[in-house]
């Protein structure tokens, strides 16, 4: 099953479960199927926001309810979840702000901010908030650079193809994400 099925079968509850799910590339993807006309860009955003709201206040309830239970503890023992509670423990209101946006650090986030002694309340307008600025900007990309990949595709794909460019833009993105993540293990 492609993304472009996906998608077109089930549209924007499709990106709700991405976003929540996997993260970027669905979102991503939403911003490029609204390109096409094939979802409006408001929904795809709204979708976004709400998927990864949704699913990171479930990660902070897992954490704050389970935070004594050896799949917590287990997390617990991981080096990024002791990585996201020392930036926690310095910056407590921009790191729940920006966790979503730090790579390697998206799903083990909430669940470390649980164990923690940050308020229920606070945590909930801070990732709402998050989330909000998290989905326009990458359904925004997505929806941007969807027109330089379709002009650029548009060359050499038949039509019809459309998952053709949104491999491409997953490969690119891919490639991006990687030589960032090894820009940062060599900075460190």
């Amino acid at each position: 099953m492609t993304i472009e099925s996906l998608i077109g079968d089930y549209g924007l509850a499709a990106i709700f479960l991405g976003a929540g799910i996997e993260g970027e590339t669905m979102v991503l993807a939403g911003g490029l199927f609204a390109h096409e006309g094939m979802l409006s860009l408001p929904g795809a955003a709204l979708a976004a926001a709400a998927g990864s709201f949704v699913a990171d206040q479930c990660f902070f309830a897992a954490g704050r309810r389970f935070r004594n239970h050896r799949w917590v503890q287990r997390a617990q023992a991981k080096p990024a979840f002791a990585k996201a509670l020392d930036t926690l423990e310095r910056h407590p209101i921009g790191f729940i702000f920006a966790f979503r946006f730090l790579y390697g650090l998206r799903t083990v986030s909430p669940i470390a901010i649980g164990t923690s002694h940050v308020p229920t309340r606070t945590f909930l307008w801070l990732n709402a908030a998050a989330a909000v600025l998290w989905a326009i900007l990458f359904t925004g990309l997505g929806y941007v650079f969807g027109t330089g990949i379709a002009e650029l595709l548009g060359r050499y794909r038949p039509h019809g193809r459309q998952w053709l460019w949104v491999a491409l833009a997953a490969v690119v993105l891919g490639l991006v994400f990687g030589a960032f993540r090894w820009w940062r293990r060599r900075r460190e």
